[in-house]
């Protein structure tokens, strides 16, 4: 996107002089480099039409309803001149990807306000590759007080209307998450940006785990248009878990036994500063901080399914994705030495748990996924009638690993997802279990997931769509040696079991019931269909 320079006086041309009215014909003369309207823009109304310079050539530039197009200005079209339309070919930006706007002025030493005047400066979204969004600028010159004036307050009415733009945002912000970087991402990435926009923040820095779920239950958020969580999976979960808790005390629900919860009031945006940031990326297709913050500034919603996790008939806690088996006893490992740098506590996890693999004796049930629009719209509104207790299937048997994940899971050791074949809302659930197989085995389906071939491509592993999940652990001990037993309960408690759930450990005793709620929580991002990398 060019860059405007600075530049002497240019004339304008201020069309019929009142705010939003379309410019007299007088105001534009014909002339030979008057350049016609694509279709698309034809059909749009002509907000402003005038001339600024536009990095160094002076170009006539019109604002349409959706729109900002401008050319060149050339009086005569060089005579056999092949290269014309290519240099001088009208360029456009779409007024959506603007999330700013600011009078450009030049301040000498001795100014402290009322700077010269030199124009105006948008503030753009650009999109680059692989779902990367990047902020730039584009300048329009114009030395006239008055042309500027019309031009600037026009922009200012175009923005107020995106209504799904933040004013004002709660910030929580962990700066424990990763290699204590989060805080240095926030004031350094993600500020300056929120600062040009205009939005107002209300920034608390997190002192331990659970800090923000407290704060969230009882912190006056009126006033507020959304929630953002700075650190890693589990301070996003854990503030994402906050919202819905407090959702449903609002709505005068009993939180510890959610049946059919209501959605969050308030979306949750999610900057990536943590070691995995598998939200984030499965989010916004790619874990980078000024594309996760530039969503939020412009305001991209997306619902999002999330399950409940429940046992014995109560609330554990709400989240989007689990791992039991090898994945919860892997981070219980890497809890314990919390004291490392998180690459080595997760390498040193995943091998100390890959020496100690043994399966898990478990009954596991499930209802399978069911696509028929009227069954789903009568399970959303909570109707008895959409009760299928007979299409429940059962399976059993010694598992390594049981995956449960409402949302694709992307993350660098997994670029296509842990769970590529499910979508962030799409009301159902990827269940994919690995049966007990030798060792060698198992890591060669762990490799798998790093690469474009297909992990689930095993005798070993299966795959379901579904609805609801019930886990039913049969054995305590899972056929492991004591020592190893007394080691992982350092962590985990000696009558429970651990759960990997969005990152967090969660344990649990007996029988753990996940079912999925369709859009149940609204997150800031992007579209969904074109993130996943095929």
């Amino acid at each position: 996107m060019p860059r405007g320079k600075r530049g002497g006086r240019v004339s304008a041309l201020e069309g019929g002089g009142e705010e939003g009215a379309p410019p007299a014909a007088a105001a534009v003369p014909s002339a030979p480099w008057a350049f016609p309207q694509p279709p698309e823009a034809a059909a749009e109304q002509v907000l402003l039409r005038g001339i600024f310079e536009i990095g160094r050539n002076s170009c006539d530039v019109v604002l349409s309803e959706r729109t900002l197009r401008w050319r060149p200005i050339q009086p005569v079209r060089p005579a056999g001149d092949s290269k014309y339309d290519v240099l001088h070919k009208e360029e456009f930006i779409e007024l959506k990807d603007i999330f700013s706007v600011k009078l450009k002025r030049r301040y000498f030493a001795t100014q402290h306000k009322n700077g010269t005047l030199l124009g105006i400066t948008l503030f753009i979204c650009l999109k680059k590759e692989q779902n990367k969004l990047k902020d730039s600028t584009l300048d329009l010159i114009n030395l006239s007080d008055d042309h500027c004036d019309i031009w600037f307050r026009q922009f200012r009415k175009i923005l107020a209307g995106f209504s799904n733009r933040p004013k004002s945002l709660k910030i929580f912000l962990n700066p424990q998450s990763h290699k204590k970087e989060a805080t240095q991402v926030y004031y350094e990435k993600v500020e300056p940006l929120l600062k040009i926009t205009g939005i107002k923040t209300d920034v608390i820095i997190t002192e331990y785990e659970g800090h923000a779920l407290s704060l969230l239950k009882e912190c006056e958020l009126q006033g507020f248009d959304g929630i953002v969580c700075v650190g890693g999976d589990g301070s996003a979960s854990e503030v994402a878990h906050a919202l819905l808790l407090r959702a449903q005390k609002n709505a005068g629900m009993e939180t510890d036994s959610i049946l059919t919860p209501v959605r969050a009031q308030l979306p949750l945006g999610l900057i990536p500063a943590g070691s995995t940031n598998v939200l984030a990326h499965s989010l916004h297709g790619i874990p980078h901080v000024v594309t996760a913050t530039l969503h939020i500034i412009l305001g991209h919603l997306q619902p999002v399914d999330v399950c409940t996790f429940s046992a014995t008939g109560k609330l554990l806690r709400f989240g989007f994705s689990a791992m039991f088996g090898f994945g919860g006893r892997t981070l219980a490992l890497a809890e314990k030495h919390r004291w490392m740098s998180p690459n080595q506590r997760r390498d040193f996890a995943v091998i100390k748990a890959l020496a100690q693999l043994k399966p898990e004796d478990c009954e596991i049930s499930f209802l399978p996924f069911n696509s028929s629009q009227d069954l789903q719209q009568r399970r959303a509104r909570g109707s008895p009638k959409s009760d299928c207790s007979d299409r429940w299937q059962m399976i059993q048997g010694q598992f390594l690993n049981v995956s449960i994940m409402a949302i694709p899971c992307l993350c660098s050791v997994a670029p296509r997802g842990l769970a590529p074949n499910t979508r962030l809302n799409n009301g159902s659930m990827a269940l994919i279990i690995a049966r007990n197989t030798s060792r060698p085995e198992f890591i060669k389906h762990l490799k798998r997931y790093a690469s474009v071939k297909n992990q689930f491509n095993f005798p070993f592993v299966e795959t379901y769509t579904v609805e609801e999940v019930k886990v039913y652990p049969r054995n305590k001990t899972g056929g492991r040696h004591p020592k190893e037993e007394d080691q992982l309960h350092e962590t985990a408690s000696e009558e429970s079991f651990p759960w990997n759930v969005d990152g967090d450990l969660m344990e649990a005793a007996s029988e753990v019931h996940v079912k999925l709620h369709p859009r149940l929580i609204s997150l800031y991002g992007g579209s969904l269909e074109e993130m996943i990398p095929k």
